[in-house]
């Protein structure tokens, strides 16, 4: 939808009406840049760390450690090398900004990855 913004404005609430009775979101134009920006800048570790900044074997890697599995236990429930495990959790923590496994493990729980019973 390209036009200017004071002729399009009816569109534009007709296009929200729509979305929001249809238990849709609805964003405006000018708003979406500002949301996806926001969104860019937690996972890229700008904003509060956030699960959506690591991949899948990451997380399990967190949440294992954790657990309080050394890198070696870890290493042995993936089938890698303690090294191996070893440089997915530098690469974690420097992602995450997190400096201890005390960081990581409150994040973990923070993030649901593991709850504070276990």
């Amino acid at each position: 939808m390209k036009c200017l913004p004071l002729p399009c404005a009816g569109e534009e609430l007709v296009h929200a009406i729509r979305n929001v009775t249809a238990d849709q979101i609805y964003v405006s134009s000018r708003v979406s840049g500002v949301v996806v920006e926001d969104y860019v800048r937690q996972v890229q570790g700008r904003g509060e760390p956030s699960l959506l900044a690591l991949t899948d074997r990451q997380r399990e890697v967190v949440r294992l450690l954790a657990l309080g599995q050394h890198n070696k236990q870890t290493a042995t429930s993936f089938s890698l090398s303690h090294k191996t495990v070893e440089t997915h959790r530098q690469h974690i923590m420097e992602k995450l900004g997190l400096h201890s496994i005390a960081d990581l493990t409150r994040f973990a729980i923070r993030e649901g990855l593991v709850s504070s019973d276990e």
